[in-house]
């Protein structure tokens, strides 16, 4: 794998932002935010789209959205006064007419506007019927001998931030083009990727990208289908895996503490169970009893849909652990789903003498001594609980495996700080769970550090819930078809309350609220209130009166998204289903349906839907299954609402794109493998150049 010797002994990645013309302190304050520091990371910084100042447009030509440049005579001009004083002026050229409008304005520029000059203007284009507006565009005046203000390349439209703006951000990039010239960077792939996927050289890619000619195929920038864009996608999305890949081979290097058991505890549990584990669940459970028996630390991604029985699988990984002579720790994002774990855990742990404790921070005092005594001790051999479990008050006595559900809801030090609690001189062993499926091409760049498996078969039995979509102009229909779900069928239903406001207290009050409301409806009813302001002992009082059939109705916040068995319950309404992303919805509706009863999900939505909300609502009344929704959620919003906080909300790809680039990711994980294999040090370089500091988000 021959890589290309320097051309200069200066390196751009070592030249500092302040060593470029016009920039001082403040300046670079601004570039950091963006994380450029050097000359390398503002050739890094890629264009967002690009504008056209190489031709002069007429301006019937012009459709709405346009920015373009055109060459008008002023007709007239004059300052109007509403809600907003403006300055509107009226300009033509041979074809047709434009509406000029000015919210800052001063005396000169009114009058530098008068009937008869002239002017280049470039700005975005805005139609209201027949008629052309710009507000505020840039004018440039003609005079008897100024020529046009036509660039030879097409103008690149950068990623900005406050008080960072295109005029300062185009010369400086300009500056590093310029050196560039002078200063070629490393061409890192090797030649036979270079040709496997017709790649040119990494500074001939920069070069367009940031200076594309006048007669750049408009459609091949908007698409990014360029050979350029494509070698700077390729090496970017390289970088990525090769990060993940890096770190599981940094892992490895390590060691765990081999967990050897003869499974009588789990052959125990499975006999007590009064049904048989499905074929993928077996097969799951091997995988990661498997690689418990070894020394590396296991770093495994569980992957289950809604009621796949990611449970069972876990605790069968925790008894491989105990048996061993081990602590296990599992770790719940919320307290509702950590107080059902603990109770799901006990009763099966209880049958087979293992001691089990619980920690979250709303733990009585007395309760909590008790609880942190019996983890310093070793007497607790399994301990569910929130983040309370890595507080610096948590001493383990021997804890070997972690197992951590719905993982993508915790951050980065969350995790590291749970990882930090293993015996002194090794690394714990890592499950990761997830009900919520992540698309294929998410899995290879973002988990590529993780091993997967997959529990791809439902328990035998399930019946598909069936969705409907209703306006909420129709919730009286709903108030009946409850009354003949708990009356005439004796069934159970969720009622769901969602807000736009991100305010607990508010949405809590507006689930006070719906419950006070549907109580008045429905006087024969029984109505609980769960939401996130409730003490804990409150939330489970409600809870257990929901699982024995005292509650009727449910009413709740999101916070039941998961962790919540009822199988009774055939019924649930979803309000404003239009505010929850595709995967949220199918984690609520899957509350229902876990038993075999027909049942029922309502998205009970406000008019007028968005385009976006149509689609979702329309993608839940298609499928139930949990993967394609994931993959619709991820064209739909991208991958940094899916991801949650393992890379703070954003995995930060500058240029590359999971769902257009899609075929590419795929193509591009055996490049990542051969090279993380065969040349580390190469392949450090690469993830250097384009996550810099940004890798340490890998580190988890």
């Amino acid at each position: 794998m021959a890589i290309s010797k320097l051309a200069s002994d200066i390196n751009l990645a070592n030249l500092d932002c302040t060593s470029l013309k016009g920039v001082g302190p403040k300046l670079a304050e601004k570039l950091e935010r963006l994380h450029i520091r050097n000359v390398l990371d503002l050739l890094l910084h890629l264009p967002l789209r690009y504008e056209d100042r190489t031709q002069i447009k007429s301006i019937a030509s012009l459709q709405d959205g346009d920015r373009a440049l055109i060459k008008v005579q002023v007709e007239m001009s004059q300052v109007k006064y509403g809600k907003r004083r403006s300055l509107v002026c009226r300009a033509a050229d041979n074809t047709a007419s434009i509406d000029f409008r000015f919210f800052y304005f001063n005396k000169s520029q009114q009058q530098r506007l008068e009937k008869g000059a002239e002017f280049y203007a470039f700005g975005e284009v805005r139609r209201f019927g027949f008629q052309c507006n710009m507000v505020h565009p840039e004018l440039t005046a003609i005079t008897a001998t100024s020529t046009a203000p036509l660039l030879d390349s097409l103008t690149p439209v950068y990623p900005t931030t406050d008080g960072l703006h295109q005029n300062s951000l185009r010369p400086l990039t300009r500056q590093a083009v310029d050196l560039l010239d002078k200063h070629p960077i490393d061409n890192l792939l090797p030649e036979n990727v270079q040709n496997q996927f017709k790649l040119p050289d990494i500074n001939q890619a920069l070069k367009w990208i940031h200076t594309p000619p006048k007669d750049a195929k408009p459609e091949s920038l908007q698409q990014f289908t360029s050979p350029a864009a494509r070698r700077l996608i390729c090496e970017e999305l390289l970088a990525h895996q090769l990060s993940m890949m890096l770190h599981r081979h940094k892992l490895e290097e390590q060691q765990a503490q081999a967990m050897h058991s003869d499974g009588k505890l789990q052959d125990t549990l499975l006999q007590q169970l009064p049904f048989k584990p499905t074929k993928a669940q077996q097969r799951v459970s091997q995988e990661i009893i498997h690689d418990l028996q070894h020394s590396k630390p296991m770093l495994r991604l569980l992957q289950g849909d809604v009621g796949a029985g990611k449970t069972l699988v876990s605790a069968m990984a925790a008894l491989q652990a105990i048996e061993a002579g081990f602590q296990v720790a599992i770790m719940a994002p919320t307290e509702i789903l950590a107080e059902q774990h603990y109770l799901s855990f006990s009763q099966w742990m209880n049958e087979l003498g293992v001691k089990t404790a619980f920690l979250i921070s709303k733990l009585p005092a007395k309760q909590k001594n008790e609880s942190l005594e019996q983890i310093a001790s070793g007497k607790a051999q399994l301990i569910i609980g929130t983040h309370a479990l890595f507080q610096k008050d948590v001493h383990y006595h021997k804890l070997g495996l972690a197992i951590i559900d719905e993982q993508h809801r915790f951050g980065v030090n969350q995790r590291l700080a749970l990882k930090q609690k293993a015996p002194e001189g090794y690394q714990l062993h890592q499950l990761m769970m997830t009900a919520t499926p992540i698309p294929r091409t998410l899995a290879m760049t973002v988990y590529a550090d993780m091993d997967v498996s997959i529990i791809d078969e439902l328990p035998p039995g399930r019946t598909p819930v069936q969705t409907v979509a209703l306006s909420d102009q129709k919730r009286e229909q709903i108030i009946q078809r409850i009354t003949t779900a708990c009356g005439e069928e004796e069934r159970q239903v969720y009622w769901v309350c969602t807000l736009i406001d991100e305010s607990e207290e508010v949405q809590c009050q507006a689930a006070e609220t719906t419950a006070n409301q549907l109580a008045e409806q429905l006087p024969n009813l029984n109505v609980g209130l769960v939401h996130g302001r409730l003490k804990s002992e409150q939330k489970q009082i409600v809870m257990d009166k929901f699982k024995s059939n005292e509650l009727d109705i449910l009413v709740a916040t999101t916070v039941i998204e998961v962790g919540v068995d009822v199988p009774n319950a055939s019924l649930m309404v979803i309000e404003n289903p239009e505010r929850l992303g595709l995967s949220q919805l199918h984690q609520l509706r899957g509350r229902v349906g876990r038993g075999s009863i027909e049942s029922h999900c309502v998205l009970l939505y406000q008019q007028p839907l968005s385009n976006n909300a149509k689609a979702r609502i329309q993608v839940m009344r298609d499928t139930n299954d949990g993967f394609v929704i994931a993959e619709e959620d991820l064209k739909l919003r991208g991958p940094g609402e899916l991801l949650g906080t393992r890379q703070t909300g954003d995995i930060g790809l500058r240029f590359a794109d999971l769902v257009r680039d899609a075929e590419l990711v795929s193509e591009l994980q055996q490049v990542a493998h051969d090279l993380a294999e065969q040349s580390p040090q190469l392949a450090q370089k690469i993830t250097q150049r384009w996550l810099g500091s940004r890798q340490d988000f890998a580190d988890v």
